[in-house]
């Protein structure tokens, strides 16, 4: 048996001579940054702890940028959108116990979105691993259990030779479509421990492509040809993957209407004549979704959000591209294609057939004008007017970052994106305090745009503190607050259920007076003014807090 060596790592004459003379005063720490920078990674998100003291000392040794946060679930949040934004892993650094368990949250939104981070946490001392019950600090009976259910994968190190592949395995892992997190834990002996070991160099971690099985998109591609009426569904996987290009040219070729996921805003033109934009909690939608005789679902696996709550019902016959195995006919039977999302679009593309239907767009524009009749009998024009201020205020190609709020939930189905990859929320596990922290992340990744955070009140105080991280950094990023006094959209809910709302009303301070305690300039603003408070404060430079008091409401479900 014969090996190709041809694409075996190398080393240059001058790397291959400071093999042999390694520099003194190294650690475990070294080796894990050393892999980091063998890999590509220019920027790292975390917070300092006992355990990784010796990761967090081989920084100053490297050329890594760090970007501190001062909670962990935060910096879970900033390293979510870095991953987003540039499609690189994002390393995300933490102690043990308490500061592992602290980013869960994060980590499980990363899941939910397909970010690729690469979670490095410490661990007790070697001695303590096993299940024993040592009493060192922060100790758990099994720290990798708390993280398994969640992250992609689990790579344990016991001696500093294993940093290096670990750290190539997690990163390869991450960066293997579906994207995601995954976890390395490190013991604090083995951080620490002096190492003669050469420096890492020549790392290699590529991530395998995933691509269709041929037979799948002849099928496919013969159903789509054929069609009367094909109907395309377009999810994340579709922005995650840069196929956005490949889904408008599959679109135009076979004249299929588009609706976009919340996950996958952008991903279709928004005025484009076949764009069904994003109404999937409307039953106008719904209806149409469920005529298609060929339901083309890409990049999603049509989750409650994305079914109007599972109440989508297709008659036709469904085509299903996903990335994520478990996703594929979880919730419909579907012509089920295993890939990445640019992949099959890309040959579904070469193999479909020219398709003209001059009725498509008129389709369309019905089912739009029903869900506009429907919006507007309910009277909520302050909800249309804030959205507008934000999307007149924006400039198309700047990221947004919006949490858990009223206003997020109108976005989703009502703003127009204009570009694939520059809005993002938590819909994927739908955790509080994500807007800001994510926003952080964001203006990391390239500070060269300015960046918005939206929040509630309720989710601002989850990210407060970091305000002094956006300060400290001197990011430029702008984040308006709704301030409505309490849980809105839970108020709802609860007030819609049972009459009457508990726990959801909040005492908040005085958020123009707490950011300017921490030296970020604010303004408190009115709908009416909003546009222009809030361009003003994209236009400038670092970071700005905009509040907005206003008690909005979402639109009538049609689910129930």
């Amino acid at each position: 048996m014969s090996h190709d060596h041809d694409d075996r790592p190398q080393l240059t004459a001058a790397q291959a001579a400071a093999v042999l003379n390694p520099p003194a005063g190294r650690n475990g720490g070294d080796l894990v940054v050393e892999s980091l920078q063998g890999l590509g990674a220019t920027t790292v998100f975390g917070l300092p702890g006992q355990h990784a003291l010796g990761m967090f000392d081989a920084l100053r040794r490297s050329s890594l940028r760090y970007v501190g946060l001062r909670v962990e679930n935060n910096a879970g949040f900033a390293a979510d959108a870095y991953g987003r934004i540039t499609g690189e892993v994002a390393p995300l650094l933490l102690s043990t116990g308490p500061g592992a368990l602290t980013s869960l949250a994060a980590l499980q939104e990363a899941a939910a979105a397909s970010a690729p981070v690469l979670a490095i946490s410490s661990q007790i001392p070697t001695a303590g691993l096993g299940g024993g019950r040592h009493g060192y600090l922060h100790e758990l009976r099994d720290q990798q259990a708390s993280v398994r259910d969640i992250v992609k994968s689990v790579h344990t190190v016991r001696s500093a030779s294993q940093i290096p592949s670990a750290v190539a395995a997690a990163w390869e892992s991450a960066l293997t479509a579906p994207h995601g997190p995954v976890w390395v834990e490190i013991p604090q002996d083995v951080l620490l421990a002096e190492t003669t070991l050469p420096v890492v160099s020549a790392m290699d971690a590529t991530p395998r492509e995933l691509y269709p099985r041929p037979e799948l998109t002849i099928t496919a591609a013969h159903l789509l040809s054929n069609a009367e009426r094909p109907v395309i569904i377009a999810g994340g996987g579709v922005v995650r993957s840069d196929a956005s290009g490949k889904l408008r040219a599959l679109a135009e070729r076979i004249d299929a209407p588009v609706v976009t996921t919340f996950g996958g805003k952008g991903a279709f033109p928004w005025e484009h004549p076949l764009s069904l934009r994003s109404w999937l909690e409307d039953r106008h939608t719904t209806d149409f979704l469920e005529d298609a005789d060929v339901l083309l679902v890409v990049g999603s696996g049509l989750g409650e959000l994305s079914s109007n709550y599972h109440t989508f019902r297709p008659r036709g016959r469904v085509i299903q591209i996903e990335a994520d195995a478990g996703k594929l006919e979880s919730n419909h039977p579907a012509l089920g294609i295993h890939s990445d999302a640019r992949e099959a679009l890309a040959d579904l593309l070469e193999a479909v057939e020219r398709r003209e239907d001059p009725g498509a767009a008129e389709r369309v524009r019905t089912v739009l004008e029903k869900v506009r009749v429907r919006i507007d009998a309910q009277e909520l024009t302050l909800e249309q007017q804030v959205l507008a201020a934000v999307r007149e205020a924006l400039p198309d190609t700047a990221p947004s970052f919006w949490d858990m709020t009223i206003l997020a939930y109108w976005a989703w189905s009502a703003f127009d994106a204009r570009r694939p990859n520059t809005m993002h929320s938590a819909q994927g596990a739908g955790g509080l305090g994500y807007g800001f922290p994510a926003a952080i992340g964001a203006a990391a990744a390239d500070p060269t745009k300015p960046v918005l955070a939206v929040s509630g009140d309720g989710g601002a105080m989850y990210s407060i503190a970091e305000l002094a991280t956006a300060r400290q950094y001197d990011l430029p990023l702008t984040w308006l607050i709704v301030d409505d006094g309490g849980y809105g959209i839970l108020r709802e809910y609860m007030t819609g259920a049972f009459g009457e709302a508990t726990a959801t009303e909040l005492s908040r301070p005085d958020f123009v007076a707490l950011a300017e305690s921490f030296g970020v300039p604010a303004v408190r603003t009115t709908p009416e003014s909003l546009a222009a408070d809030l361009g003003k404060a994209l236009a400038a430079p670092g970071p700005s807090v905009v509040v907005l008091p206003a008690l909005l409401r979402m639109f009538e479900p049609t689910h129930l």
